[in-house]
């Protein structure tokens, strides 16, 4: 395909956009529609109505990179003028050898290469009326809640992980600028304030925790400085992609006096010290436990969140034995699992002893289904109480809701039924039912 420049007019080029992957991906996405709507492009969703197509892809699993392959491949049919940006588009060669009539290919977060491949197929028609953008900028999310990335890429070098190859080391933004991203947010009507990263915990480390500025006023680079501040903004803060590191606990006292939300997303991925450390993973789950067990002393109200792989290369069943006595003991809220995948280019291909695929399956539905139970009881433990909730959406029911207890899109949702109540308000409601995922509730007067 040719990369010729398509001629400008008087009407604005359009740009259809696809976005795919993470939380962090996505706030990606919506920096660079921010700068294509500064610059007076237009957006749609419709292939057949786009002058190019931006895709924002995913790598992190091959299940993820054949959705991604997937997506290219329906946008180069169905509008021919494509360029691929995000983790799969560091992996160029890989891309370009599957689809060699794309546009351009880039990596994650290069926004600026991203503009200049657009700029170089539809150079932008300047209409002040067209460029203007919110100062908050163009968001993906409802306009109730938002993720607020903190840093990019990782300096873990778990073996099963590509994500410092696709997304380099650890580079916290600035205190400050994060700060003031908040508070535009906020401005505009943000109710929650979802933190991301890839390593949130780190926050800061990069940069020795220097000290940065925020109205004027000296602010630590680091998480617990950072969420004390978010905490004074009005909106929900929480907190996603917490490694546990030992100072993790401090952020718990926040918690317990309502600074920030009740909820820590922790990526625990094993129990089994043996597979940990095949992992490159910190490997001491009693003392995890023990952990656990003193944040909830400190914080009786807090949830707890974790994501775990089973059917990892060289996993016995001893191994998973020992992850399931894990769940039984620390009673996690809510816990995402996913059979072991292999990725192109992670250390873990390598290991020896690959779980049968069958296997793999037993164990992800036993995990799953032990988790069940657990997260029932711990949603059972809350009938009777009266809590806040954050009004999402509407359905044939009545009102989808959600309490600190619950992250959108992967957790479940407090459903209030019989009742239209407004989208975006907090709402005060009493908690009425469960099953093993969500919960029911009725508006209090």
């Amino acid at each position: 395909m040719s990369t010729m420049q398509i001629p400008a007019t008087q009407t604005a080029p359009t740009i259809g956009f696809v976005s795919l992957g993470c939380p962090k991906a996505l706030v990606d996405s919506e920096r660079i529609l921010t700068r294509l709507r500064a610059e007076g492009y237009r957006l749609t969703d419709r292939y057949e109505t786009a002058d190019l197509v931006v895709i924002n892809t995913c790598g992190f699993i091959e299940a993820a990179v054949e959705e991604s392959m997937e997506a290219i491949d329906e946008a180069l049919r169905e509008n021919g003028r494509v360029i691929v940006t995000g983790c799969l588009g560091a992996e160029a060669e890989r891309v370009r050898e599957r689809f060699p009539g794309l546009l351009a290919v880039t990596g994650p977060h290069a926004y600026e290469a991203v503009m200049a491949a657009v700029h170089e197929v539809l150079p932008p028609v300047h209409d002040p009326r067209e460029s203007l953008v919110p100062p908050e900028g163009l968001r993906l999310t409802p306009r109730h809640y938002a993720y607020l990335k903190i840093s990019e890429g990782c300096n873990h070098r778990c073996s099963f992980c590509i994500i410092p190859r696709l997304r380099g080391d650890l580079v916290s933004r600035p205190i400050g600028e994060v700060m003031g991203e908040a508070e535009r947010l906020v401005a505009a009507g943000v109710r929650e304030l979802l933190v991301v990263s890839q390593d949130t915990s780190a926050y800061g480390v990069d940069v020795r925790y220097r000290t940065g500025f925020w109205g004027g006023r000296p602010l630590r680079t680091r998480l617990l400085e950072l969420a004390r501040a978010l905490g004074t903004l009005g909106a929900w803060v929480r907190l996603h992609y917490v490694y546990p590191y030992p100072h993790v606990d401090e952020l718990v006292p926040l918690m317990a006096e309502g600074r920030i939300l009740p909820y820590l997303d922790v990526p625990l991925q094993h129990a089994s010290p043996r597979i940990l450390r095949s992992m490159r993973r910190p490997a001491a789950s009693e003392r995890m436990l023990e952990r656990i067990r003193r944040w909830r002393e400190l914080c009786p109200d807090l949830v707890l969140r974790s994501t775990f792989i089973v059917g990892y290369p060289g996993e016995t069943d001893e191994d998973f034995e020992r992850l399931l006595d894990f769940l039984e003991a620390a009673r996690l809220d809510r816990v995402g699992a996913f059979v072991y995948s292999p990725v192109e280019g992670a250390p873990a291909n390598a290991l020896p002893d690959p779980v049968p695929d069958d296997v793999a399956q037993e164990r992800l539905e036993a995990l799953m289904s032990l988790q069940a139970g657990i997260s029932a009881e711990r949603l059972a433990a809350r009938m009777g109480s009266r809590t806040r909730v954050l009004v999402d959406a509407h359905d044939e029911t009545g009102s989808l809701a959600r309490s600190a207890g619950e992250a959108p899109e992967v957790d479940g949702v407090v459903r209030i039924e019989g009742a239209r109540l407004p989208v975006g308000e907090f709402v005060e409601v009493e908690i009425t039912g469960h099953d093993d995922h969500d919960l029911w509730a009725r508006p209090l007067e």
